[in-house]
Order: C-alpha cells, then sequence, then structure tokens
C-alpha cells in the first residue's frame, strides 16, 4: 500500500477556490523562522502566524496556531486545550505524515492533508481578532492572506473542528 502524497500549494489554492474563499498568495524566499519572516510585514498586511506541532504523553497530536510574536507556555498549555499530560514537540516524521509539510513550514493549511484527523487544530483567540490571517500554504516560500473567518471554514471543510482558545500569555 502506497501512502498518499501531500497536497501542494496549487491543491490547496484549488481546495479554496472550491469553497468560495478569497486569499492572496506573494511568493518571497524561503523562510524558516519568524525572524526571517518580519522583513515581509510591510508587503503582506494582517496577522501573521506561528505554529506549534505538539503531542501528550497518549499520542494525541495538536496544532497550535498563535501570533507569530505571541509566547505559549509549554508546561501549562496542556490544561487549555485538552492534552492528556505536557506536551512536547512531535516528530518531524509524524509532521509530514499527519500534515504533509516539514519543519519550518508548519501551517494550518496542513489540516487539507490529515485525512485521518490525527491532529486538533487550535487557533489562538488573539490570532483569530485579525480580519486577515497569514499562513504558507504548505511550502515556506509562500504566504497566503485569508480572512479570519475563512480560516475557520477552510478547517471545518478538511473535516476539523477547529478550537479557538486563549492558548497565549
Amino acid at each position: 500500500m502506497s501512502e498518499a502524497q501531500p497536497k501542494t500549494a496549487e491543491d490547496l489554492f484549488r481546495f479554496l477556490d472550491e469553497l468560495d474563499i478569497e486569499h492572496r498568495t506573494k511568493r518571497h524566499a524561503p523562510v524558516f523562522t519568524v525572524a526571517e519572516s518580519v522583513a515581509l510585514r510591510d508587503e503582506i498586511p494582517g496577522g501573521h502566524t506561528k505554529n506549534l506541532f505538539v503531542k501528550d504523553k497518549k499520542d494525541n497530536y495538536f496544532l497550535l496556531t498563535v501570533e507569530e510574536h505571541a509566547t505559549v507556555d509549554l508546561k501549562t498549555v496542556h490544561q487549555i486545550i485538552g492534552a492528556a499530560s505536557r506536551v512536547s514537540f512531535g516528530k518531524p516524521e509524524k509532521l509530514m505524515e499527519y500534515l504533509g509539510v516539514v519543519p519550518g513550514a508548519v501551517t494550518a493549511f496542513g489540516a487539507i492533508n490529515d485525512t485521518g484527523g490525527n491532529v486538533k487544530m487550535i487557533l489562538d483567540e488573539a490570532l483569530m481578532a485579525f480580519d486577515t490571517i497569514n499562513c504558507h500554504p504548505l511550502s515556506n516560500d509562500q504566504t497566503t492572506s485569508i480572512a479570519s473567518k475563512d480560516l475557520l471554514r477552510f478547517m471545518e471543510a478538511t473535516g476539523h473542528e477547529p478550537l479557538v482558545l486563549k492558548v497565549t500569555a
């Protein structure tokens, strides 16, 4: 049995179009960290994201999508997100298996690849206050902007029930 190939940015854009979700994408040099992406802020307005792929001791996986400068307390966030124990970062192999992305390209749009519903999607309430949210479209050489309400619609269309919680300090 062969594993399905992860969806591409083009697959994502087609899916967004099918949902009638307006989106804009800007190509740029690959960025691997929030610090590297700061130079793009003048060109791309809205809330920019930082994503933490974490797991608990029972192998429950979570994607925490927060505003890029937010702080997440990994010692206590498990109490907020409903994890069975403290969380630690998920391994790159699981990141690829479940969300179809590599470290440095982690994104809420990875939900499109999680057809088995293996990852609970958590969106920080402070991020969701922005009208526009910016995420990598499955690769870190582009940034896609969509309305925050449309990010929720996208998640639901992928079979996920996103939780909007206050996970940042």
